[in-house]
């Protein structure tokens, strides 16, 4: 064999190792890349659950004798019982439950934690909706008053049966069907806080909150049985309940102590009530230390003959 066949042979032993190689490593890589695909949809079923278990704990606490339920000086809602003996529910006999663990709850492959709120510290938007209150709650979140007419306007036309806009509303042939992505207005009770995201005027921003201000899905529900609670209502329901800030002061600091009863609810001739039967729960999974799946679910609390806490809305998991 010459030199230069040599040189050729040597030459094409190398090109096929190199290209066994670059094939060696093309498949490591599709296998790397294949298992780490395989543990994230591993670790997002497994969060899946981790959120539900959440969802179970907290339907568990929701599912004792409660009688009456509070914000604590933490921010946390705490739920109360009635002594033993008691005939009529009255403050002092109001015991407080101990809380299970929410946050940060180790269950197999991860953790899970939640968060309840009560829905009936907000104000009800299902059924018809009250203008005089929707303005105000807005005025109260600081909206100028032609945003707040163009906003309280088409919250209106939304839920009601009829295709005719009001002055600064909105209705499904007039605007909805002309929007990129069609589609018609409810012209029905609005069934879940969610919708307001489709109506006219109310952003993303609005919606969710900023600046340390509360958003719409935080102050407004569509689930709600029965008046806001005293016990749990926030500084924006009062004030779109025209409560003075000397009276809200005065009400938040006595039901830290003990929560108020349909007796001593010092506001039951302004429209609101001191129980509640519908509360949201936020439940998310964590694995790894990372949240990878999510969910909120309004449940409602049965009374006798019943006795059941059924959940009636549920949004995730994502």
């Amino acid at each position: 064999m010459t030199s230069g066949e040599r040189g050729f042979a040597l030459v094409a032993v190398l090109l096929v190792l190199g290209l066994l190689g670059i094939i060696g490593a093309e498949f490591s890589y599709s296998m790397r890349l294949e298992a780490s695909a395989i543990r994230a949809f591993r670790d997002n079923i497994n969060a899946a659950h981790l959120a539900e278990a959440g969802l179970e704990q907290a339907l568990r606490e929701l599912s004792g004798d409660v009688k009456a339920v509070s914000e604590a000086v933490d921010g946390l809602l705490t739920f109360y019982s009635q002594q033993l003996g008691g005939q009529q529910l009255v403050a002092q006999q109001l015991v407080a439950l101990p809380r299970l663990p929410r946050t940060r709850v180790r269950l197999g492959p991860g953790e899970f934690s939640y968060r309840i709120t009560d829905e009936q510290a907000r104000l009800s938007i299902g059924g018809n909706p009250n203008q005089q209150r929707l303005d105000k709650l807005l005025q109260c979140l600081g909206i100028d008053k032609n945003k707040r007419d163009q906003i309280v306007d088409s919250i209106l036309d939304w839920a009601d049966p009829n295709e005719e806009h009001r002055l600064n509303g909105a209705e499904s042939d007039d605007y909805y069907l002309t929007l990129p992505t069609p589609y018609r207005a409810r012209n029905g009770p609005i069934e879940s806080v969610n919708e307001l995201l489709q109506i006219k005027g109310v952003t993303p921003t609005l919606f969710e909150g900023a600046d340390g201000k509360p958003g719409l899905r935080d102050v407004l529900t569509a689930r709600a049985t029965g008046p806001p609670n005293i016990n749990t209502a926030g500084p924006v329901v009062f004030c779109a309940m025209t409560i003075s800030d000397a009276e809200i002061s005065e009400i938040v600091q006595t039901r830290r102590e003990i929560p108020y009863t349909p007796q001593t609810n010092r506001l039951s001739g302004r429209g609101f009530g001191a129980t509640t039967q519908t509360f949201r729960i936020e439940a998310e999974g964590v694995i790894d230390g990372r949240p990878r799946a999510s969910l909120t679910a309004i449940a409602q609390t049965r009374p006798a003959p019943v006795n059941a806490t059924v959940v009636v809305e549920w949004s995730g998991v994502r």
